[in-house]
């Protein structure tokens, strides 16, 4: 098993990815440059920054990485808004992803803290 796997702030971060790429299958064509495009690559950046900041040398440089994984999870969030707003999501299916976001952007908060209290480095 890879470091990053037996990460829980991973593990629903990739969860979401999954779930985020077959709810945006449906929305509109027109929208596969834009909105489409632009949630599928926040929720991809949530779960990758945590792969990559895994492999960094030191807490620092991965906590560095978690920041950027709980910028990206925020700005999923209000895409995955404006699609229900606009009507691309029902409110079920937005529902879902977004308690699947808050709990993947809480566990990355707290493995963003726990890395910032570490003196051990990320990968062994």
């Amino acid at each position: 098993m890879r470091h990053y796997e037996r990460l829980l702030a991973w593990r629903e971060c990739h969860k979401l990815v999954l779930d985020v790429y077959r709810a945006t299958e449906r929305l509109p064509k027109f929208e596969l440059y834009g909105v489409t495009s632009q949630t599928r690559r926040a929720a991809l950046s949530a779960a990758v920054n945590i792969v990559e900041g895994s492999a960094k040398k030191g807490p620092a440089e991965f906590r560095r990485f978690l920041d950027i994984s709980l910028g990206s999870l925020s700005e999923l969030s209000y895409l995955l808004r404006v699609s229900r707003e606009l009507g691309y999501l029902d409110e079920r299916e937005w529902q879902e992803l977004d308690e699947l976001g808050n709990r993947a952007r809480f566990l990355t908060w707290r493995l963003c803290q726990a890395v910032g209290r570490s003196r051990l480095t990320p990968h062994k």
